[in-house]
């Protein structure tokens, strides 16, 4: 793990400007192989969802149960303590009154007081033909405003297709779709709910939602890493 050879003023800037922003090489290929290969060891998981059976596109995943393997909490922990000065400044701009704690174990603490106590990090396999439909992973009253997901697989060697896409819903506009492409190892870091844009007349907010396109061939692996427990 390599996050603090990344530029966070510089991640700051780009989650503003557009809502994501992507950390080159946050895994190395030893690290990516090691955290694929876990999705066949179920002791370590709580739920295994198939995607079909709810609607939710095409695919599967495995939800961690604590405790968190320790890569996976570190890089929780890390992810949140660099986010949460940002997290703050989104909700100021929204007109939102919360303010996050310095802590990622307060927040958790809130989360468990209002019922949220299931551990949220997954990792997610895909096949030939597989996708995730647009979504926002929310699971109650406590959100946290970014997610990040790690891409395990070799894009081109291991799969292909299978774009990390975004959405933005703007006020009274068409939607706005971006690809975010991603080598293995690289991190994007994105908005769970919405964002703050600055408008002519002040901060507005925008919906976000994330998805998976289409795989072509092979089996895509990721990670994800969301703070706010379900």
């Amino acid at each position: 793990m390599t996050f603090d050879r990344h530029d966070w003023t510089a991640v700051a800037r780009d989650l503003d400007a557009s809502g994501h922003a992507v950390l080159p090489r946050l895994l190395d290929a030893a690290a990516c192989t090691d955290m694929a290969a876990r999705y066949d060891s179920p002791g370590q998981f709580r739920s295994h969802v198939v995607m079909a059976r709810h609607g939710f596109g095409r695919g599967e995943y495995r939800y961690f149960a604590y405790p968190l393997p320790d890569p996976v909490q570190r890089l929780r922990e890390a992810l949140y303590s660099r986010l949460v000065p940002v997290a703050n400044g989104w909700n100021a701009r929204m007109g939102i009154d919360r303010r996050f704690p310095e802590r990622h174990a307060d927040f958790l603490g809130q989360c468990r007081a209002d019922g949220q106590s299931r551990p949220t990090p997954l990792l997610l396999r895909y096949g030939a033909g597989d996708y995730n439909c647009l979504h926002r992973d929310l699971y109650g009253e406590h959100v946290f405003p970014f997610q990040m997901a790690v891409l395990l697989s070799r894009p081109g060697e291991d799969f292909t297709g299978g774009d990390f896409v975004l959405t933005e819903q703007r006020p009274r506009m068409q939607s706005r779709a971006e690809v975010v492409p991603l080598s293995q190892g690289d991190a994007v870091i994105f908005a769970v709910n919405q964002r703050p844009v600055r408008g002519t007349r002040g901060y507005y907010r925008t919906a976000m939602r994330h998805g998976v396109g289409t795989i072509r061939s092979g089996s895509r692996h990721s990670l994800g890493i969301i703070l706010h427990d379900a």
